[in-house]
Parts: structure tokens; sequence; C-alpha cells
């Protein structure tokens, strides 16, 4: 082994072994547990009844690309507005965007109660207009609120960062050869920011497929999603085994949508080129 190769090694050890406990090693510890039975004997029976919260895992896929669709719809074009503004508004607008993410998680999701709730905010302002009390708190549509506002940031953010780094002159080259303002969206403008996409979206729908803390709160525990399964089986249940096993599947669901994306936007960009 030369100096170099030695001094590579060396260099990437630290990673190597971050890697090894903060992820191989939990990673082994969740499929040994989605594996064996209390008595740590193989057993595949874990699996097998995860048949039994298929409506679950289901319901948390369908909450999560609705959350995720919203979520392209608003940031999309916000992203492209902000990135034609001038700097100080972009920068304004951006810290603005930030700002609740400074704040906890928790507290972010619970003040939702409190503007959603029969006594909260919007239905008293409705009330004083002799409407309501309409019933949001502890509906799906609450919950999509909660995953849409928590995580719209992840999804505004990569988009405008690709977008504000555009070569205008492509734009400019396509409206000059007649291109309609919709054509240069559609086929020079939706391509180049595709990459950014692709991360808004993984970045969006794999928080919101696992989440459990959102739809306890604001679904009133009535809609079960898979992160919920998951929190009572670690945490009420005491059963890891079928805990784990949940976390297993989600955790292969989430590699197989990761991975369908990426290979959308490779080959959306073979095509660009």
């Amino acid at each position: 082994m030369n100096t170099s190769s030695r001094a590579s090694g060396l260099i990437n050890a630290p990673y190597t072994a971050w890697a090894m406990i903060f992820i191989i090693a939990p990673l082994g510890m969740v499929a040994y547990f989605a594996f064996t039975d209390r008595a740590g004997n193989f057993t595949i029976a874990n699996i097998l009844s995860l048949n039994n919260y298929l409506e679950a895992f289901l319901r948390s896929i369908l909450f999560a690309l609705i959350a995720t669709i919203i979520c392209l719809l608003i940031a999309y074009p916000l992203a492209y507005i902000l990135s034609k503004s001038k700097a100080n508004l972009q920068r304004n607008v951006i810290l603005l965007i930030m700002i609740p993410m400074w704040m906890n998680f928790l507290i972010r999701t619970y003040s939702w109660i409190t503007i959603l709730s029969n006594n909260g905010i919007i239905n008293s302002i409705l009330s004083y207009f002799g409407v309501g009390p309409l019933r949001m708190i502890n509906t799906s549509g609450a919950v999509i609120l909660g995953m849409v506002y928590n995580f719209l940031p992840y999804m505004i953010l990569p988009i405008y960062s690709i977008m504000s780094r555009l070569d205008n002159n492509l734009v400019e080259a396509a409206s000059d050869l007649g291109a309609s303002s919709s054509q240069v969206l559609r086929k020079v403008i939706f391509p180049l920011s595709l990459p950014g996409v692709i991360s808004g979206i993984t970045m969006v729908f794999v928080p919101s497929v696992s989440t459990f803390y959102i739809s306890q709160k604001l679904g009133g525990g009535k809609m079960l999603l898979i992160g919920d399964l998951i929190e009572i089986q670690f945490q009420s249940a005491y059963n890891y085994n079928l805990g784990a096993s949940l976390s297993l599947v989600l955790m292969v669901l989430i590699i197989i949508c990761m991975a369908v994306m990426n290979k959308f936007a490779y080959d959306e960009g073979e095509l660009i080129i």
C-alpha cells in the first residue's frame, strides 16, 4: 500500500466508523429483530403478519403522496417567481421560509391544534360571520395540512436552489426561436429544474410517509399511519420484533420510491443531454 492510499484510508476512517456505528449497526439490529421472535429464534411470522396492517400502509402512502403533490404545486411557482425577483427580496423570503424550521417540530405541529380546533382561531373568525363551527381538527385534511406545513420548505429550497442558477441564455434562445411562454416552461425550465424537483419530492415524501406525531395530534389518533403503528409497538406494546418488521418494510418501500425517482431523474437527464 503506497503512502497516498494509506493517507486516504486514514482520512476516510472516521467516516467509515461513523457509518458502521450509526448506519450499518442500527440497520442490522432492525433486520435481526424483524426476523426473530421474542426468544430470539428465526421466524418470518412478523413479516407475514404485516398483511393485517395493509390499510395503514396504504393510508400512509396516500397521505404522503397528496402532501407531496400539494407541496410541489405550491413550491414550484413560488420558487420560479422568487428566482426572478431582486436579490434583497430573495434573501428576505428565504429567511421567512426558514424561520419556522428553527422552531421545534412538535411546537409547530401543536400550534395547529389551536388554529383548527372547534374553538380555535379560524372557527372564532367564522362564528363572527355566523358560520360554523367547522370540524377541521381530527380529520385527514388536518393531517395532510400538518404535513404540508412542516415539509413545504424542503420542497421550496431545492427547487429554488436549482432555478436561481439556471442559464437565462437558454430561456432567451428558446424565446428567440419562437417558443411560447408555456413551451419555454415545459421544454426548457422544467427539465433543467428537474433535479431540484426530484430532490424536493424525496425530502417531502420520505418524512411524510413515516411521520407519526402529526397524525396523533392533528388526526386525534383516529387515522393510524405506519409511523403510529411502529411507535405503538416500541412504546406501548413493547413488541420490538413486530415494530422492527414494520420499520424494515417501510424502509424498503422508501428505498424503492427513491430508486424510482432517481431512475426517472437520470432518464430525463439523458433526454436533456
